[in-house]
Formats: structure tokens, C-alpha cells, sequence
């Protein structure tokens, strides 16, 4: 059969997509395994000019990672204009999974009478989004250290007192719940940490952490993570090395950040998996030591190569460094 030239034409136009789509598809079999699944962060888009959601579900595709961490929920829905159900078709149609939501506390102070209650019913609200999804992990961020009388004892008390009831809500659903250390929010510090962990009840909530806050705030990363090993369901890996900028830091959506600031500090300090100072094959040991068996979010803030090349390199060193420990 004879092929056109305009045919022949199209098909070339259409080759880049194939061979991305074929090499996504290699780089997810290399990364698939029986105990961890690898996801990436929407975060990441945030500091890119915005387009379709489906642009990140093809990075993910490209690269070989199957699942994704939503942040800002209901407000990323609006912020792509989809409804969950179109967002639940893209995902399946395309072999994809949403893993978690970067869960927030509601902005009225702690010491609202309605806060608590304002808190359980989003998270609850939330679970129900995820389960639509077949996720069962919510991830649930600390208030700002900044908001009004969030550094009193009293602040502390109700915050652990709201988790241990968000983690019942999440036990009745089939959720686990933990929480995610955060520079500049309430639970920062490896003290805080600590009291928290000690504060909430075990068997209702658990710690779902950050590798690359934990290095910014001093701690101990691989001798946290084995601190608190059995409570955990879900963790992010983010490198990060602390770097002074030299100069005000422009993000891609164009947002400037002044050199001097707190933002353009942490902003400059993340980095590509195996470029910053984060011991992974040790977290990977300890993950070994329980026979881990979930999901790990790559997280980053920064992609200096933009997203789908900085999670390509992501994904190589997952390949070649820590899958060799544990797989």
C-alpha cells in the first residue's frame, strides 16, 4: 500500500510523542517494583506558568512516574478548571494514580471555637476525594509558626488534639493520616517533632516526612526516619543543601524573589536527588528495615532543567542508586 507524503508527513510530526511515550513506558518498568511506587508533586507546576493538567500526567507518563501528590485541594480543581471526575478520567485513561493531598489546616486562628471542627470535616472531605481515587494517605500539614498564638503551648496541645480526632475520621474511612514537617510552620524542629510524635496517639496518626525540611531544619534525617519508622505510610525524598543566593531568584511563572529573602534561600537549596547532601541509601536502609511497602514522593520545588528533564534524573538515580538497596 502506497503511503501519501502528507501521511508520511503527519507520522513524523507524531514520532517525538511515540519515542517519549516509549521511553516513559522503559523508565516505568525500571522503576516498578514490589514494595515502593514512585510519585512526583503537582507543587512543582506551582512555580510554573500554568497550563492543562495534562501536561504534568504526560511529564509523568515520560518518566516513569505512575503516581502524583495533589497540593491545594479543592483549589487545585479550580486552579486546572476540571471537576474530580474529569481529573479521575485523565488519570485512569493514562495508568496513573493520585496518591495524596498536601492536606491544610483552615486559616482561622486556633483558638476559634469552630476551628476544630472546620479542620475534621475538610480533612473528611478530602479522604473522600482521595478514595474515589483508590488513595488511602492523607498527608496534613501544621499551621504557620507565624499565625497568631500558634507558639503557646496551649497552640500545640490543640493542634495534636485536632490530629488524633482527623486520625479516627481517617481510621473509620480505611485512611492512615501523618503529619509533614514543614519549615516555618508549627512542627519544624526535630524537638517539635518529637513532642508531637509523643503528644498524638500512636495508633490514630503517624509521620509522613520531608527529607529535605528535615536536612534545612538541622535534623538527623536517616536517624529521624528510623526514630519513627513503624509510623510511617507515606514520605516525600527531597534533596536539599543549604545555598545562600547570589542573586534575587526568578522562578519560571516569572515570580522574583528578593536574594535576601527566606524563599529564595530555601528555593536555591532544593535540588535533584544525589545533587544535595541528603543521605538517601540510608533512608532507603531503614525503609529496608521494615520492609516498607508504599509510595515515595518526589518532591521538588525547583527543576533548573524544567520538570520533565529534573524527573528524568530523579528517576535515574532512583534506578541506579537506591533500588539497588531496596526494591
Amino acid at each position: 500500500m502506497r503511503i501519501s507524503r502528507r501521511s508520511f508527513l503527519a507520522s513524523l510530526s507524531l514520532l517525538p510523542a511515540m519515542l517519549a511515550r516509549a521511553q516513559g513506558q522503559a523508565q516505568v518498568e525500571r522503576l516498578a517494583n514490589k514494595n515502593v511506587k514512585w510519585a512526583v508533586s503537582a507543587a512543582l507546576w506551582n512555580y510554573f506558568p500554568k497550563g492543562p493538567f495534562t501536561d504534568i500526567l504526560d511529564v509523568m507518563q515520560e518518566t516513569g512516574f505512575i503516581g502524583i501528590r495533589l497540593t491545594g485541594f479543592p483549589g487545585i480543581l479550580n486552579r486546572y478548571g476540571l471537576t474530580a471526575a474529569q481529573m479521575l478520567a485523565e488519570v485512569q485513561k493514562r495508568n496513573l494514580n493520585v496518591v495524596t493531598i498536601s492536606w491544610n489546616f483552615p486559616s482561622s486562628p486556633l483558638d476559634d471555637p469552630n476551628w476544630r471542627q472546620q479542620s475534621v470535616e475538610s480533612a473528611r472531605n478530602a479522604m473522600k476525594f482521595l478514595a474515589d481515587f483508590g488513595a488511602n494517605h492523607l498527608v496534613v500539614f501544621s499551621p504557620s509558626r507565624t499565625r497568631a498564638g500558634a507558639g503557646t503551648p496551649e497552640a500545640f496541645k490543640t493542634l495534636c488534639d485536632c490530629c488524633n480526632q482527623i486520625g479516627e475520621v481517617a481510621g473509620s474511612m480505611g485512611f492512615t493520616a501523618g503529619l509533614h514537617n514543614h519549615m516555618g510552620q508549627m512542627v519544624q524542629t526535630r524537638e517539635e517533632i518529637d513532642r508531637f510524635m509523643a503528644t498524638v496517639d500512636a495508633k490514630l496518626f503517624g509521620l509522613s516526612p520531608d527529607t529535605a525540611h528535615l536536612d534545612l531544619a538541622g535534623c538527623d534525617v536517616v536517624a529521624t526516619l528510623d526514630e519513627y519508622k513503624h509510623r510511617i505510610h507515606f514520605l516525600d525524598y527531597k534533596d536539599a543543601r543549604r545555598t545562600t543566593p547570589a542573586a534575587d531568584v526568578v522562578q519560571p511563572n516569572g515570580r522574583v524573589l528578593a536574594k535576601d529573602s527566606e524563599n529564595a534561600s530555601f528555593f536555591s537549596s532544593i535540588f535533584d536527588l544525589g545533587d544535595g547532601e541528603v543521605d538517601f541509601p540510608g533512608c532507603q536502609r531503614v525503609l529496608k528495615s521494615i520492609h516498607y511497602k508504599g509510595w515515595i514522593c518526589v518532591d521538588l520545588d525547583t527543576a533548573r532543567l524544567g520538570p520533565r528533564a529534573d524527573y528524568e534524573r530523579c528517576g535515574e538515580y532512583v534506578v541506579e542508586k537506591l533500588q539497588p538497596i531496596y526494591v
